[in-house]
């Protein structure tokens, strides 16, 4: 078990990447705090069923990052409850599609409120405790589309790219506390984000361009998340790694 006797926090865990990574993360001895906007009955009934399979504790907590009062509020609650983090995985984040000159500012204001802004804050605070024990990884999940600036994705791209400058400076900065900071950049990935916001058109054409002749699956994203949150990169900060398939 990689991550046996660890805590993590994982943002964005109601469906997607993020509901993958608590999965691995708990089957790998990990407990969790698991962050969702709205703590609802199916995914109660998916952390609870998940924690008596692995023997390993889940904490679901309410946090909305369109608000930085209740961003604050949240990480607050999960320091007071443990002053242990071992690991954050920042995965929360929106996506918007207009071509550049169709981009309004209130979507662009909302997309960098949500994918960068809170998600700063609330590293800022959860970074608290592993700045006292001198030691933790945190895991950014940008995108590919944060690297070659793909066409109608202005707002999320830059929102994305933000996160990844931010990241690199981040790892410079805590270090020399043995605190590591990584961004994982996916490509094409099968979740319901992409199957709602990407024409069946443009998947054909991504995957006809990708080695692997395929698009990625949520565990393939995951199982980066755990090698980063792991010992087994204890050498390695300050990086974006694409995981794309060979897009």
């Amino acid at each position: 078990m990689l991550l046996k006797n660890k805590t993590a926090v994982v943002t964005g865990c109601n469906r997607g990447i993020g509901k993958k990574i608590v999965e691995v993360f708990s089957h790998n001895g990990a407990n969790v705090y698991a962050c969702v906007r709205k703590i609802e009955k199916d995914f109660s009934s998916f952390i609870k069923d998940l924690s008596s399979k692995t023997n390993n504790k889940i904490i679901p907590v309410e946090i909305d990052f369109e608000d930085i009062d209740k961003t604050q509020e949240a990480s607050k609650f999960i320091l007071e409850k443990n002053d242990g983090i071992d690991i954050l995985i920042n995965n929360a984040g929106i996506i918007d599609s207009a071509i550049f000159q169709m981009t309004k500012l209130e979507n662009l204001k909302k997309i960098f409120e949500i994918n960068f802004f809170s998600q700063m804050v609330f590293t800022q605070y959860i970074m608290k405790s592993m700045v006292k024990n001198k030691k933790g990884s945190i895991v950014y999940i940008s995108s590919t589309s944060a690297i070659d600036g793909n066409i109608g994705r202005s707002s999320y791209s830059s929102s994305k790219a933000a996160i990844i400058a931010q990241a690199k400076t981040l790892s410079r900065e805590v270090g020399k506390m043995n605190i590591r900071v990584n961004v994982i950049a996916p490509g094409l990935t099968n979740t319901d984000m992409m199957s709602q916001n990407t024409p069946e058109n443009i998947k054909t054409d991504v995957i006809s361009r990708t080695s692997l002749m395929r698009i990625g699956e949520t565990k393939d994203i995951a199982n980066v998340a755990l090698f980063l949150s792991s010992d087994l990169s204890s050498y390695l900060t300050g990086q974006t790694i694409r995981v794309d398939g060979g897009m």
